[in-house]
């Protein structure tokens, strides 16, 4: 039995000892003060901005001490609002309701045209406006459910702390409407524990206003380029003088650009003094502009954690808050931060579990949000503690989210990120040289199209588009070829990756990539073997005799420290590797399925000791929204059958909304939540960072953050049933008939000159549901859905 994790105290402490013998080091407490998380709008990254539901998720799921951030705005009898937009038709539906109301007014010296807040009462905008999201990227299932809300309204959530940013006191004040009396107000009978403004007028004049011990004023710095209304400056040169800041407020608001410039072509540059200038003077820094589904600087490979913990954990300094629409990352972030402040480390060695109550009563938050609100309470909560076994992290061709996927610089990456095994998709060359590539048609990956085109051809056996194939082309052909690095996003979703790196890097022969297991010294390998039938019986090439000559020479086969791992669609190729105890036999279901009946099941064992699924065969999404859970885990585990998930990547518009744009809650829900034995992923960096770091605390509420594991399907429930996205046609269960291949044909050199006589007949391919590349097709049109949807309405 491996050890459980139930407490941290402010020391080191141990675990009871495992079954092995050993005893666990698990938690570090660190001194100081963390960063605050400011919810902007709640959670306005799921939900419209300053819904009920964005406030109420915000605090469900973040840091204890999240603080939610109402942008302020007047109607015309004087009741505050929350909203960005100072034109309401930007995030409600008021143009629909009130075609008249459209006005053009000046607004800091410029001409807006729209619907504005102060020309309809609270009684018009409340009993008959509703909001919308106004980015495409997230969902619009909630628009025109839900009303504005006032201050009193988010005050009522009582939120640990409320925040309360005035952007236009100057346009209220020409339209004869006074922000100051109303701030007076509502200091008095709700408190705001902060105010913040991009005038410095207006903050000159509410100082004296409000107490100093309970509220705090902070100085927005809007575009370097934009004019304080006040002064009549642009905000960059106020920069220059800091110092003057410090009169009328405690603390600054700055563009995340502020602090870490991005150049023109997407990389960051040397971070600024400003934080430090800042902290020099007295004076707290807050970033703003924190989205995970906004697009990045490629530094963090469209990871929002590794984004947050760049202004937060960093040698040089840490900013005193993060201003987000996704408050449930920035507070994942803080309590990954082991830098100056009161973070806990929680570490802890492979196959260890752990459990927190901490981590049970927050994830019993955010479900009692869903459920009590929302869900009808017939509806069973799950009241298990959450243990997490340590899954194995596999590499997809290596880290090819950084680099040309199946390079040396793939992989050395991946094994520097944390992956446990790393993988090499064989490919044969028509000389006979086995080599790793993602696809046997090499025009995704590499520059082939360039140089070999005439080569193009159809082999329906293999895929429906014409290609050019590795066997057609000589391993001397394949070296002149440079690797690409490519990305399933980039021309739906534009979503490119790391530009710098894109032909960076060499391919590996197969024996070069277990030269490099072995000195990189890696848990252990992943060989994947496809179309063996095909090249046996129509090229001559024999793909799993290669591949067993490569692990003799390689002495695979005679060795216990490593693990080996062979993956393929084919029953026939894993029966090759029956007689080799030391492999563990994987079998790849490509298409995805609902279910995994008993007898299909009891097939696989006769052929595999683990199979990998794609995603959707475990969580099933509908329209950008996860629909349940499948049982085919629990079936397969059942049969002490070990499970893979495939492939996961980082780019937010490959994750259901239930996720939150956040590549670390989908690993969560696999692993912590439905407990799959390894993911297969293109970013092995954010699979480590989250499993090597699951920072869970008992006795420490207050300064420890646990990640929750998505409730698939619940979100959806949100939603009411009339409105609901149809259902998906019904996915097939596994059927015997989609498990057993028949033998492998025997190698055979295809004559010269070809025989006129038409070749023989490929293999009937079991693996299959078939139609692989319309699934491959489908895959990615669900997983741009968020967007594409979104765009269209």
């Amino acid at each position: 039995m491996v050890a459980a994790f139930y407490f941290c105290l402010n020391f080191r402490i141990q675990l009871e000892t495992s079954s092995d013998g050993r005893q666990h080091d698990l938690c570090i407490v660190h001194a100081g003060r963390r960063p605050s998380v400011i919810a902007r709008g709640g959670f306005s990254g799921l939900f419209p901005e300053s819904s009920d539901f964005a406030n109420q998720m915000a605090l469900a799921t973040s840091l204890s001490d999240v603080a939610v951030l109402c942008n302020l705005q007047l109607t015309k009898d004087g009741v505050g609002i929350c909203q960005g937009d100072i034109r309401l038709d930007n995030t409600t539906n008021i143009a629909m309701l009130f075609e008249k109301g459209s006005k053009t007014r000046k607004v800091n010296g410029q001409d807006i045209t729209g619907w504005f807040a102060m020309d309809f009462t609270a009684d018009q905008l409340l009993a008959n406006v509703s909001l919308v999201q106004n980015i495409f990227s997230r969902p619009s299932a909630f628009d025109a459910m839900l009303p504005i809300s006032t201050v009193d309204d988010v005050r009522s959530s009582n939120p640990p702390a409320f925040w309360l940013n005035v952007q236009y006191d100057a346009f209220y004040t020409e339209n004869k409407q006074s922000v100051t009396n109303y701030i007076q107000k509502a200091t008095r009978l709700q408190g705001v524990n902060y105010i913040s403004s991009p005038e410095i007028g207006f903050l000159k004049k509410i100082k004296g206003l409000v107490s100093k011990a309970k509220t705090k004023l902070v100085f927005v710095f809007l575009d370097k380029n934009a004019t304080e209304p006040t002064t009549k400056q642009t905000y960059g040169s106020i920069l220059g003088n800091l110092a003057t800041i410090k009169a009328f407020a405690s603390g600054i608001v700055v563009p995340k650009d502020y602090i870490w410039p991005v150049n023109a072509a997407n990389y960051l540059e040397a971070p600024t003094s400003l934080v430090n200038d800042a902290h020099k003077l007295g004076l707290e820094v807050y970033a703003s502009g924190f989205a995970n589904d906004f697009t990045t600087s490629y530094n963090y490979s469209y990871d929002p954690s590794a984004e947050y913990l760049q202004f937060i954990d960093n040698s040089q300094f840490s900013v005193d808050g993060l201003i987000t629409d996704f408050p449930p990352t920035a507070s994942e972030a803080v309590g990954k931060s082991v830098h100056s402040h009161a973070f806990s480390l929680c570490s802890f060695s492979a196959n260890i579990m752990l459990c927190s109550v901490h981590r049970y009563q927050t994830y019993k938050r955010y479900m009692f949000f869903l459920y009590s609100t929302y869900i009808p309470q017939e509806q069973p909560i799950n009241n298990a503690c959450l243990y997490a076994e340590q899954a194995l992290i596999i590499s997809h061709n290596g880290a090819s989210g950084i680099y040309a996927g199946s390079t040396d610089l793939a992989y050395q990456q991946a094994v520097e990120d944390g992956a446990n095994i790393i993988d090499c998709s064989v490919q044969m060359s028509k000389d006979g040289v086995a080599f790793c590539l993602d696809s046997v048609d090499v025009t995704r990956d590499t520059t082939a199209a360039a140089s070999f085109m005439s080569l193009s051809t159809t082999i329906p056996e293999i895929q429906e588009s014409a290609g050019i194939f590795s066997f057609d082309l000589s391993w001397s052909d394949i070296q002149t070829l440079q690797p690409q690095l490519t990305s399933p996003f980039e021309n739906n979703g534009g979503l490119p990756r790391n530009p710098a790196n894109k032909s960076k890097g060499k391919f590996l022969t197969l024996a070069e990539f277990l030269e490099l297991a072995k000195v990189k010294a890696v848990t252990g390998i992943l060989i994947n073997i496809e179309n063996a039938a095909y090249l046996a019986s129509q090229k001559g090439l024999d793909i799993v005799s290669a591949v067993d000559t490569a692990f003799g020479n390689a002495t695979f086969g005679k060795q216990s420290t490593q693990k080996v791992l062979i993956q393929s669609d084919d029953t026939s190729v894993l029966s090759k590797f029956k007689n080799v105890p030391a492999y563990t036999r994987v079998l790849y279901l490509k298409d995805e399925i609902s279910d995994a009946p008993r007898t299909p099941v009891e097939e696989i064992k006769k052929y595999a000791d683990a199979v990998t699924l794609p995603r959707f065969s475990i969580v099933p999404t509908v329209n950008g929204f996860t629909t349940g859970t499948t049982k085919v885990v629990n079936e397969m585990q059942a049969a002490n059958i070990s499970v893979y998930v495939s492939v996961l990547r980082n780019e937010f518009i490959t994750l259901p909304f239930d996720y939150f744009s956040d590549p670390t809650i989908e690993i969560a829900t696999y692993t912590s939540g439905i407990g799959v034995d390894g993911i297969i992923t293109e970013y092995p960096a954010t699979a480590s960072r989250y499993l090597r770091n699951p920072c869970s605390s008992n006795s420490m509420s207050d300064s420890s953050y646990s990640i929750i594991p998505a409730e698939a399907g619940s979100l959806l429930q949100t939603i009411p049933e009339e409105t609901q996205p149809p259902a998906s046609s019904p996915t097939p269960a596994l059927d015997v008939a989609d498990v057993v291949d028949p033998p492998l044909p025997a190698v055979t050199k295809p004559a010269s000159p070809p025989p006129s006589s038409p070749p023989p007949a490929t293999s009937p391919h079991s693996n299959a549901l078939q139609n692989i590349a319309n699934v491959g097709l489908s895959l990615v049109a669900i997983m741009a859905f968020p967007l594409l949807s979104l765009m269209c309405n």
